[in-house]
């Protein structure tokens, strides 16, 4: 009997094994090529070149701690010339567009205008400066050399007629009277006494270092006092020392100023009438003086 199964398995077989010899003949097909990687441009940072960071170099001025300097000179005047000499504080020439305070400040009878320079007012005024204890500020010392004559007894007139515009146009000063200030020792104080309070429109301030004054001005004093505009009182520093000659009159103007309520700084210190009390306080003078004035 024909078996059909028989028949049908060769053939099966056959199929096979042609089918895998088809395959093992022909070689792989090649593996389709890799995608190409693309990398993002970047785009360049543009940096901003910073600005030079040198700072250039100051050269200090060298005036900041250099002494003031002094200048000697002469004023007119109908009779006789009136000597001076300008204290001008460290850098005056170095900063032309400023103005400064003026102190007016007058030597005792028989002395000259280099008193006060000799009892060391310029150094006094260099370390307040130097310090910042006080803004810079100019010294006048006018000088009164014909104390002993006619001339002498009009040198109130000629500091205030002469003097004072003389200044006021030849040196950078501030010209008003909140800038402007008089003081003196013994018999100059005695004139910066009667300045003072007999022309109170030109000076803010006033001191008087052991002060000793003429005899017409002892009877005057009260009356310049009664009379003084409540407005143009200036500022007032009285100082001597417990050995003074003239300390009963010192006290008699403090006890009338204390009196009539005029406030007013008052020092009653250990020395006598003579240059060695007086450098021993110039600082002082000066510190006070300057206070009353913008501060550094």
């Amino acid at each position: 009997m024909f078996n059909r199964q028989a028949t049908r398995l060769p053939l099966i077989l056959l199929l096979l094994f042609g089918l895998s010899a088809c395959s093992a003949s022909e070689p792989p097909p090649p593996a389709p090529p890799a995608a190409p990687t693309f990398t993002a441009a970047v785009a360049p940072t543009l940096m901003p070149v910073p600005p030079s960071t040198s700072t250039p170099t100051v050269t200090p001025l060298g005036c900041l701690s250099a002494p003031g300097k002094l200048v000697k000179g002469e004023v007119a005047t109908a009779e006789r010339p009136i000597a001076y000499i300008v204290y001008l504080p460290p850098c005056y020439d170095e900063f032309p567009d400023r103005r400064y305070p003026v102190l007016y400040l007058l030597h005792g009878q028989t002395f000259t205008a280099d008193q006060w320079t000799r009892i060391g007012a310029p150094e006094a005024a260099d370390a307040l400066i130097h310090s910042g204890q006080a803004a810079p500020f100019i010294m006048v010392f006018p000088e009164d050399r014909y104390w002993n004559i006619q001339q002498g007894l009009r040198f109130g007139q000629y500091l205030l007629n002469n003097v004072l515009p003389y200044i006021d146009a030849n040196f950078r000063v501030l010209p008003d009277r909140s800038h402007r200030a008089i003081g003196g020792l013994s018999r100059g104080a005695g004139w910066a006494f009667e300045i003072g309070f007999t022309h109170p429109e030109q000076f803010g301030a006033l001191g008087l270092h052991s002060l000793a004054v003429l005899s017409s001005d002892r009877a005057a004093y009260a009356r310049w006092f009664r009379e003084m505009p409540p407005g143009l009182w200036p500022r007032i520093y009285m100082d001597m020392g417990d050995n003074d000659r003239e300390r009963d009159f010192n006290l008699q103007v403090e006890r009338l100023l204390t009196q009539l309520g005029v406030p007013h700084e008052w020092r009653l210190n250990n020395g006598a009438h003579d240059e060695a009390y007086w450098s021993a306080h110039v600082e002082e003078y000066l510190r006070w003086y300057a206070a009353g004035w913008d501060q550094p």
